[in-house]
């Protein structure tokens, strides 16, 4: 099983017909399923995986890389810096030279949806990439997931119990062996109307980093 959509990807008529318009409507942007975004060293190397929900339609869907070239970059690449997951300098496209440490970062649904918002039959279609993502993660030992319908598509992923893991901004469960931390998504919408604040979110975060400095195996350096 493959840990990503192919290009042309038809499993989801509707997300399918979206990324169709955007070609041509906008022939020179990614318009494809987003892949997951590896640190250099490889998916061997990845200890957290960052779970959001859907790439932007003038964000990843344009740029081709996770919460690139909108809003939601502005806020969580900075901080991934800040807290030792990320390095270099984010100028929020994808040649930036920005890489990750120690860390993936992936979406429950691969292709852009309309105004946002996939079906729970796209959520579940998807779902197989994610679990092959996960299998090829063989040192993962945290995930943080950005908003509800990312928390749920992990755990349903992981085949545990939605009412045993239950979504909350800052809660950490634990499942299989992975501790997951909750955020609410660091989207334009959740900043402006003050719902997460980059010091709530820099905290799950510096949590993340905790954990793993704890288990005796720090993240590496972070220049």
């Amino acid at each position: 099983m493959r840990t990503d959509p192919p290009r042309d990807c038809t499993l989801c008529p509707r997300l399918r017909a979206t990324i169709r318009r955007s070609r041509k409507d906008n022939p020179d942007w990614f318009n494809a399923p987003v892949p997951t975004w590896f640190p250099p060293e490889g998916p061997d190397s990845v200890r957290l995986l960052i779970l959001g929900l859907a790439p932007g339609l003038k964000g990843a869907n344009r740029t081709g890389r996770a919460f690139t070239g909108d809003a939601s970059g502005d806020l969580l690449y900075p901080t991934l810096i800040r807290t030792g997951f990320a390095r270099g300098r984010f100028e929020n496209r994808a040649d930036d030279g920005l890489d990750l440490v120690d860390t993936a970062i992936s979406n429950a649904v691969r292709c852009v949806p309309p105004a946002n918002h996939p079906t729970g039959a796209e959520i579940a279609t998807c779902r197989k990439f994610l679990e092959s993502t996960l299998k090829s993660l063989p040192n993962l030992e945290a995930a943080v997931t950005l908003g509800k319908i990312a928390h749920d598509s992990l755990v349903r992923t992981m085949g545990a119990r939605l009412s045993r893991h239950p979504f909350g901004h800052g809660a950490t469960s634990q499942i299989d062996g992975i501790r997951i931390f909750s955020s609410y998504h660091c989207s334009r919408y959740n900043v402006n109307t003050g719902r997460l604040t980059p010091e709530m979110f820099e905290a799950v975060f510096s949590e993340v980093s905790g954990f793993l400095a704890a288990a005796d195996r720090p993240i590496r350096a972070r220049g």
